[in-house]
C-alpha cells in the first residue's frame, strides 16, 4: 500500500528529492507489516532517515511521524480502530 501521509516521492521532512529511502514509522516485525498494509510510512532522506539527527534516533522526529501517521489514518478510520491496530495514542 501506498504512503497515506505523501503522495511525492520526496523527504517528508526535509523536502530532498534524492537518496530517499523508505521508513517504517512503526517498527519491529509486527509493527512494521501494520505500517506496510496502513501506508504507515513516509519517504525519508538518509540524514532525516538514519543520520545522526534521524528518525532512526531522534525521539522528537519519531513521535512526530507517529502524531502525523496517527492523525492521517483517522481521516478515514476511527480512534478505536487506531487504537486496535497500533494500541497507543500519540496525538
Amino acid at each position: 500500500m501506498k504512503s497515506i501521509l505523501q503522495e511525492e516521492k520526496v523527504c517528508y521532512l526535509c523536502g530532498k528529492q534524492y537518496g530517499l529511502e523508505l521508513h517504517h514509522i512503526f517498527a519491529g516485525v509486527a509493527n512494521r507489516r501494520i505500517s506496510e498494509q496502513h501506508g504507515l510510512k513516509v519517504w525519508l532522506c538518509h540524514d532525516c532517515h538514519t543520520g545522526q539527527d534521524g528518525a532512526q534516533y531522534n525521539s522528537e522526529k519519531g513521535l512526530y511521524l507517529k502524531q502525523m501517521a496517527q492523525t492521517a489514518f483517522e481521516q478515514t478510520h476511527t480512534h478505536d480502530e487506531w487504537m486496535r491496530l497500533i494500541r497507543k495514542n500519540y496525538i
